[in-house]
């Protein structure tokens, strides 16, 4: 056990040596700044114009479901990055050969390296949603209405990726790696939009494939949580009155929470792949 804690350490020491915290917080920074701008003068000018507090509060909750959306494929670009060289940048550098030389064993390895990037991706998760929340309220009043869930839900999207790099990085380079996990995620994205479409037009066999891709990969589910942690009440009352199937086809919009079993199963998936990834480097030659 000590060793899981000390190569998360480590791990966490490189990432720092690295600068990949700095550049990433700089550029966090810099889109905080810029979009509270941009929600400034949009409130500003819908009150100017008139505008119902009721459609201000809809706006500024669209603009921020939109950046949370950017938001999600930068964090799963970092996550697939940092947990993709994770293992293989070991194996390549002959770092790997050095250290499991000693009495540490693979999976030791890699649930230290996996609690150390979980460590960063969720910190930085956090910090960034939470000062992206807490500007846009500043400057427009606005509250989500689960701001804290909806950080929790961008954190775990990040940590499946993360985990799925880490798996793929005991048999792939690195580059490869993280490339796979970023073309999925996206496949995971569109897999959720097709199933909200399906749903519009009664096409029930597209509706199930999709809905499948969300427990194959449990990305797309953990974004609906994100969605609606974002959304007013009043607006998804709006929304079901008025569009009813439609409205759950947008892929901005999502009716309810995740439900209680997907969100067991994600946390039991997430397991899974650990135990894949560690059972994978144990079979592996070095």
């Amino acid at each position: 056990m000590r060793a899981i804690w000390i190569i998360a350490r480590l791990t966490i020491a490189e990432a720092a040596r690295r600068r990949i915290l700095w550049v990433l917080l700089g550029l966090t920074l810099l889109s905080v700044t810029l979009t509270t701008w941009g929600v400034e003068r949009l409130v500003s000018l819908a009150r100017e114009g008139d505008a119902s507090e009721f459609e201000v509060q809809f706006g500024v909750s669209q603009v921020l479901i939109l950046v949370a959306f950017m938001f999600s494929f930068v964090l799963a670009m970092t996550a697939a990055f940092l947990g993709a060289p994770a293992v293989a940048a070991d194996l390549e550098s002959g770092v790997a050969h050095a250290m499991l030389a000693r009495p540490i064993r693979r999976a030791d390895l890699i649930v230290g390296r996996w609690i150390g990037l979980v460590a960063i991706v969720v910190a930085y998760a956090a910090g960034s949603g939470l000062l992206e929340i807490a500007t846009v309220r500043f400057v427009s009043g606005y509250t989500p209405p689960e701001p804290l869930l909806a950080v929790v839900f961008l954190s775990a999207q990040a940590v499946v990726l993360l985990t799925l790099a880490m798996l793929l990085s005991t048999r792939l380079p690195a580059i490869a790696s993280g490339a796979v996990c970023v073309v999925v995620f996206g496949l995971g994205w569109m897999a959720g939009v097709f199933a909200g479409i399906g749903r519009f037009f009664n096409a029930g066999p597209l509706v199930d494939v999709a809905e499948a891709s969300r427990w194959l990969l449990p990305s797309d589910g953990l974004w609906r949580g994100t969605i609606y942690a974002l959304e007013p009440p009043a607006v998804v009352l709006t929304a079901l009155g008025r569009g009813g199937p439609a409205a759950a086809a947008n892929p901005f919009f999502a009716t309810a929470w995740p439900p209680t079993p997907f969100l067991v199963w994600s946390i039991g998936w997430t397991l899974l792949i650990m135990g894949a990834a560690a059972f994978s480097l144990g079979r592996r030659d070095l």
